[in-house]
């Protein structure tokens, strides 16, 4: 299917549309550039992107008293769930360091501006880059005719852990492991592993950005995410690197545990969720994707949400009470978690200075987000989980909507 093969450079497309959309960082702050480092022990440990380059990250060491925490945020940028587009991915920024900037600009919870980022301005930040399509989860390889793809996102996440060990991650007292969209689900899948790597003296918490990626009924009554991601759990071989319990009370169908929805249970590490309920990425892509608007009775309503007729209103009503419903469990019993689901059109929050924290910031009950995963992680509030009321009430959203719903292969940096 069309849809299928090209969600990959679509969830690109959408994330960096926004940015273009976005508007500019907040004033005096043009965001500090960090170099790329290669991770040059990868090989040995067979850990490579999808072209058999090898992986990389972004280092901006810590100062003063954040000079033994560490922040690390896995870089999103969609999937691949077939040889076809998995080989197309291969030749991109998306699949292969070869064809990446050698520089990233740090903004938002990556900022060093004690303004702009108060609570984790002086922490050691790492932005891990991505490069194998499976949210870091995959390990396996194929022979793809004269050449192979590797789908080694498992060791690739491994290597630059144990990279960044001897650099002093390996005596960190506080840390955070987050990332957005792909990078949000990575941070699911990936959470009590990296907690394992630390002291167990050391306050490790993790937070997903726009990575809650429900297992939806879009509007042609299929399951397209479902079938996306369980294809992508079999070629990339990331059933083995999904938490055991998770797949064992979901079998026969273990691929649901990629979903967070359903691993979300079994994560013992405190765990903040940042998402919209109107999700614009799941929105086009899992609510109303191409697929299921072929003659494209959605199209002026994915671009401008005014122009929304009262029955698809209701769709993405349907589809924050789905949401909420998936998330009410974690909202009632998690006694160590924290949540900021607000009821604006976008899609990753945190790594924008605009919408993490500035004059113009969205808010929840006058809450930024930067304060709620502050409070969150430092304790500085009992119970810190804000849910957003429905829309159209928020009058502080950005709705950063994309230019375009077309099946467009436009893919850039974020």
């Amino acid at each position: 299917m069309k849809l299928m093969r090209l969600l990959d450079l679509m969830a690109a497309m959408v994330l960096l549309v926004y940015v273009g959309l976005s508007p500019p960082l907040v004033a005096g702050d043009p965001g500090r550039r960090v170099s790329m480092t290669l991770v040059r022990g990868a090989a040995a440990l067979g850990a490579f992107c999808l072209d058999g380059s090898l992986p990389a990250y972004h280092l901006d060491r810590g100062f003063g008293a954040g000079s033994d925490n560490w922040l690390l945020q896995f870089e999103g940028g969609g999937w691949c769930n077939d040889i076809a587009s998995c080989k197309d991915r291969s030749k991109t920024h998306r699949g292969s360091t070869r064809y990446m900037t050698k520089t990233a600009v740090f903004t938002g919870i990556l900022s060093n501006n004690a303004s702009l980022n108060p609570d984790f301005y002086n922490w050691n930040k790492v932005r891990l880059r991505y490069c194998d399509g499976a949210s870091f989860a995959g390990d396996r390889q194929v022979g793809n005719g004269t050449s192979m793809l590797y789908f080694r996102g498992q060791r690739i996440w491994n290597a630059i852990i144990l990279d960044l060990l001897p650099k002093g991650l390996a005596n960190a007292e506080k840390a955070l492991l987050t990332g957005c969209s792909a990078g949000g689900l990575s941070t699911f899948l990936h959470c009590d592993n990296f907690t394992s790597y630390l002291p167990k003296t050391a306050d490790v918490k993790c937070m997903s950005d726009a990575g809650f990626f429900l297992d939806a009924i879009d509007v042609a009554s299929n399951r397209t995410m479902r079938s996306f991601y369980k294809q992508l759990v079999s070629l990339q071989g990331v059933q083995k690197n999904l938490d055991p319990n998770c797949t064992h009370a979901f079998y026969p169908e273990p691929s649901l545990c990629f979903f967070p929805q359903y691993a979300l249970r079994f994560i013992k590490t405190p765990m903040f969720i940042l998402n919209s309920a109107y999700d614009v990425f799941q929105f086009h892509h899992g609510l109303v994707p191409p697929s299921a608007d072929p003659t494209g009775r959605w199209n002026r309503c994915k671009v401008n949400v005014t122009a929304c007729n009262p029955h698809q209103l209701d769709a993405l009503q349907g589809f924050r009470t789905d949401m909420l419903g998936a998330l009410m469990n974690f909202f009632r019993n998690s006694t160590r978690g924290g949540m900021f689901i607000n009821s604006c059109f976008d899609h990753c929050q945190s790594a924008l200075q605009e919408t993490w924290l500035s004059p113009t910031s969205p808010r929840v009950h006058n809450m930024t987000i930067a304060k709620t995963v502050g409070d969150w992680y430092f304790g500085r509030g009992e119970d810190v989980k804000e849910i957003d009321c429905p829309y159209p009430c928020d009058k502080t959203c950005h709705n950063l909507i994309p230019a375009s719903t077309t099946d467009s292969l436009v893919n850039f940096d974020i």
